[in-house]
């Protein structure tokens, strides 16, 4: 039995394809005209259902998108508006008093500090133990105690279902 050659039918299917794509894409730059959104190859592309690489592969739509795509170029950015003088003196207040607090923080600190490392020399040197005068008693050495021994026959938790 011989197959009968259907390559007639697959290329009347793939142009009829292709013709419907180009259709797609047409409409898609159409509608895109129409809601005044940008007109370029993702969304074209993304409105038409078909793969950007196609679009950039047929010479007519590839010449529309061109031509179109400066006219729908978006609008540039609205430039911020500067800030006015008693809103700039107020930001540069509140930081002036920021880092006059973090001076003082680190003054605190570095004195804290200083406190510290002058006792533990002074213990160091001297040999003494740490004075506990912050109202904590210290800790007492952790001493290892051994776990009690049971009988092995005997349960390890009693039973206390009944």
């Amino acid at each position: 039995m011989n197959r009968a050659d259907n390559s007639a039918y697959l290329a009347q299917a793939n142009a009829r394809r292709h013709q419907a794509a180009l259709a797609a894409a047409r409409h898609a730059i159409e509608q895109l005209q129409r809601e005044g959104k940008a007109i370029n190859y993702t969304t074209v592309a993304r409105t038409a259902g078909v793969s950007r690489p196609w679009l950039y592969r047929q010479d007519q739509i590839r010449d529309l998108i061109s031509q179109l795509r400066p006219q729908h170029a978006p609008a540039p950015a609205l430039a911020a508006q500067r800030a006015s003088t008693n809103s700039l003196r107020q930001r540069l207040d509140t930081a002036r008093a920021e880092i006059t607090r973090l001076r003082a923080e680190n003054r605190s600190l570095r004195d804290q500090i200083a406190r510290q490392l002058g006792l533990q020399r002074t213990q160091h040197a001297t040999g003494q133990p740490p004075d506990h005068d912050d109202g904590h008693l210290p800790k007492p050495p952790r001493q290892h105690v051994p776990a009690a021994k049971m009988p092995p026959d005997q349960p390890r938790f009693p039973d206390r279902s009944r």
